[in-house]
């Protein structure tokens, strides 16, 4: 069922940078103003899971999970609607807002039916739909533009999302939190929920463990470089190698992210059983992820050839998958359940609050750089994230070394 709804929570957000050319040619927008238009969802998105996340942790996260659900598929239905900047602006703000209780929520339920044995691989599997949701939704919204109007696919997920979480609120079910935790289950045991914690207690959970600031800090590098990606892509394609629109918004996304659909369960296996003997095991598997996929981040950027540019797209998709398999699973080895909402939201904060300059930036290069040509210097600004990658690498190895032999998640009383 989460599988199902995050897969709409992607296909929403990635609808729009899919038909960008058509937004540019029906309304003369910039590359600025697009840029904005794409960073605007992840500003507002960033700002809300400050608190969002604190919010999960106290209220029942089933209904969060499907009334953002059905609030964000109302707000891309009404897309369809805007002809300005600004209406795009405040309609993808909005969708950020609907979007931002879904991961702190879902990823808290999640590592209640899953014990630490089991959830790098559950999250990864739930990972999955992130890629499928980003390829059809890329796909989709571009194939429907050219055959009916830029509008077609917002009407369609917007409405589709909306029947979706109607249905689900009779299925899903909400578990006691930390009811999977070791040393809270027993056989035949009954487990009682225990009391919310308060502010001092959850901000001593949450950063109890230095190495989940640099985990807060790597993912806002790695996503700064995800959200280019995600953003600018089909415009890349579409302008350096002269892709057809629908064929770029399916070549955007399907190369990269049917190749972390494959290497992510892979990833989350490994980094379960590297868990089982290093409390730092599922950090060393990000960090391989990142690193393998730098030099292929770069290689986006400056190669010409477009079999080059699908195999490194494709090299990158496998590098980014192992990261992304354990990015909310190495927070979870270090907090404990009843704060595992609010270290999501604020983790989602720090990085989608500074993975959205990415793309903003990357368009005001492309109007701005020393290149002759646009798409020279978009090219130029997306190899430069390789070495956000490489960063975000060595904080991760930072925060490896200092988790080892620490406690699974000291006690927010201490």
């Amino acid at each position: 069922m989460l599988w199902w709804v995050c897969f709409f929570n992607y296909a929403d957000r990635q609808g729009v940078s899919a038909v960008f050319p058509e937004l540019e040619r029906h309304f003369h927008f910039t590359k600025s103003e697009l840029g904005l238009i794409g960073s605007a969802f992840m500003w507002v998105y960033a700002g809300a899971s400050l608190i969002s996340g604190p919010i999960c942790d106290r209220f029942r996260r089933r209904d969060l999970i499907l009334g953002g659900c059905l609030f964000w598929s109302a707000v891309t239905l009404t897309t369809g609607l805007c002809n300005t900047v600004w209406q795009f602006v405040t309609v993808r703000a909005l969708e950020g807002l609907g979007e931002t209780f879904y991961f702190p929520a879902s990823m808290s339920l999640t590592s209640d039916y899953h014990p630490p044995e089991s959830r790098s691989r559950a999250i990864a599997w739930h990972q999955s739909s992130v890629y499928a949701g980003t390829i059809l939704g890329s796909w989709a919204s571009a194939w429907l533009a050219v055959r009916w109007g830029w509008q077609t696919g917002f009407y369609l997920f917007g409405a589709v999302g909306m029947v979706l979480s109607l249905v689900l609120f009779r299925f899903l079910k909400e578990p006691v939190r930390g009811a999977s935790e070791p040393n809270r289950t027993t056989a035949g045991a009954v487990i009682a929920a225990q009391p919310a914690l308060g502010w001092s207690e959850t901000l001593r959970a949450v950063f109890g463990s230095p190495s989940i600031i640099l985990l807060m800090l790597a993912f806002a590098l790695a996503n700064s470089v995800a959200a280019v990606f995600l953003v600018w892509t089909p415009t890349f394609l579409k302008e350096k190698f002269d892709y057809q629109l629908a064929l770029a918004g399916l070549g955007g996304t399907v190369f990269i992210h049917l190749a972390s659909a494959v290497s992510v369960p892979v990833a989350g296996w490994l980094a379960d059983r590297w868990a089982v003997g290093a409390r730092a095991g599922r950090i060393w598997v990000q960090s391989i992820g990142l690193i393998f996929g730098s030099a292929f981040v770069f290689l986006v950027g400056h190669t010409r050839d477009q079999t080059t540019l699908i195999t490194a797209m494709i090299c990158f998709g496998l590098g980014k998958g192992f990261y992304d398999s354990g990015i909310f699973a190495s927070l979870y080895d270090s907090v404990e359940p009843r704060a595992r909402g609010t270290v999501v939201g604020w983790m989602n904060t720090v990085g989608w609050g500074g993975g959205a300059l990415g793309p903003w930036l990357v368009g005001w290069i492309a109007e701005h750089g020393h290149r002759t040509t646009q798409i020279e210097n978009m090219s130029e600004a997306i190899s430069w994230g390789a070495l956000l990658y490489l960063l975000a690498a060595l904080l991760l190895l930072t925060a490896a070394f200092i988790r080892r032999g620490r406690p699974a998640f000291p006690s927010p009383s201490l």
